[in-house]
């Protein structure tokens, strides 16, 4: 069998529906991507797919259908608290159809089901991507040793640390000052009712002196809960930090005392009776200024691996499916003869929409950790109608 064309690097959100596209037009492809196999897809949160984005992306990959069976519609609703536990903001997600909630690990299940499972090598950790010697074609490195080539296309869908970026740009994304620390809380813990009682059946947001504690119910009836700070972005790579983060009780006191001691009780309850394993994420996001590279023949990239952007602005998942539908309507235009056409065409689309979504997502961060959050991002809200 001739080698496929195209590769694509991960085999996330982006880079599946990538693969399916191509798929609905009889376009092979290789994917390669670093988990052992797909039972290694971990729990993740929860992401609200929009109508006009990621929804029809799903629809143009025909998984629309399979997409709102496990979607859950009474997610959408979401309160805003102050510190002191008042609620400031409530959306009952009235609007019907527009942001339905999907857990991670369920929509990259539904992809994975229909793409080419042959198609797909597992356990393959890109170490680098590379022009062939004679520059006609891209060669792709693995961490084992193996290479594989004669790619017209290399799709860098890897995320924020990209092993195809530094094809295109040499920039890199900044950290945002913001960790999220996360936790779980789950259906059997004996406080999982009073959970459920506060939070429902979507998601809460209590923020205020510059910190944040989240809670979202998952399809399991499990709660993820996050804890939102300013830290170093090494925070988590320093021993004791490390250590924290394996002791439960010991990382539970901490945040207590250190940092939510005048917190409302009902709120650091939250993490008083969440469950490990712990888990430290550096916050990250693109400089706007570095989306304005030219075009390199043989690199794409779309999602993360393109934008990296801090997720306050709800819509990280849903462009990164923009940007697979996108890049298949060139390819498809375009064809196999012009791949550097198309990711020209792609390219175009792409930055404007990307840069205005790392914008966003910026500006809402500065209003929900602000001192007196969360008093401007509800003065936003409530400017434009959607006060409840």
């Amino acid at each position: 069998m001739a080698t496929p064309l195209i590769a694509i690097l991960g085999a996330g959100p982006s880079g599946l529906l990538l693969a399916r596209l191509l798929t609905v037009h009889g376009i092979s492809y290789t994917i390669f991507e670093r988990d052992s196999n797909r039972s290694s897809i971990g729990q993740g949160g929860t992401l609200d797919v929009h109508t006009e984005t990621g929804q029809l992306a799903l629809k143009a990959a025909g998984v629309l259908d399979v997409f709102k069976a496990k979607a859950r519609y009474d997610a959408q609703r979401m309160q805003i608290l102050d510190k002191h536990g008042e609620v400031a903001l409530a959306l009952d997600g009235t609007d019907g159809e527009g942001r339905p909630e999907i857990d991670r690990r369920d929509l990259r299940e539904l992809l994975l089901d229909s793409v080419a499972q042959e198609a797909i090598r597992w356990n393959a950790k890109v170490a680098a991507v590379r022009r062939s010697s004679e520059n006609q074609t891209m060669e792709i490195e693995l961490v084992d040793g193996n290479t594989h080539g004669g790619f017209r296309l290399v799709v860098g869908a890897d995320g924020s640390w990209s092993k195809a970026r530094d094809l295109v740009t040499t920039a890199q994304p900044t950290y945002s000052g913001y960790h999220y620390l996360t936790g779980t809380m789950p259906a059997t813990n004996p406080y999982h009712d009073t959970v459920s009682a506060l939070v429902g059946a979507g998601s809460l947001m209590a923020t205020g002196s510059g910190k944040q504690i989240t809670a979202q119910r998952l399809t399991d009836n499990n709660y993820s809960v996050n804890i939102g700070l300013s830290l170093p972005e090494n925070w988590s790579k320093q021993p004791g930090n490390a250590r924290l983060l394996n002791n439960a009780t010991a990382y539970k006191e901490r945040m207590l005392s250190e940092h939510f001691q005048d917190w409302a009780p009902k709120i650091t309850d939250l993490i008083k009776h969440t469950e490990g394993p712990f888990r430290a994420w550096p916050l990250y996001a693109m400089p706007v200024e570095a989306l304005s590279w030219s075009t390199s023949p043989g690199i794409a990239l779309i999602g993360d691996a393109a934008h990296t952007s801090t997720p306050f602005a709800g819509e990280g998942v849903n462009c990164a499916l923009h940007d697979a539908l996108q890049l298949a309507e060139q390819i498809v235009k375009h064809g196999l003869e012009d791949l550097t056409g198309a990711v020209a065409e792609y390219e175009k689309l792409m930055f404007p929409r990307a840069i205005a979504m790392i914008n966003e997502s910026e500006a809402n961060g500065e209003m929900l950790f602000a001192e007196d959050a969360p008093k401007g991002f509800v003065e936003v809200f409530s400017a434009y109608g959607m006060s409840g």
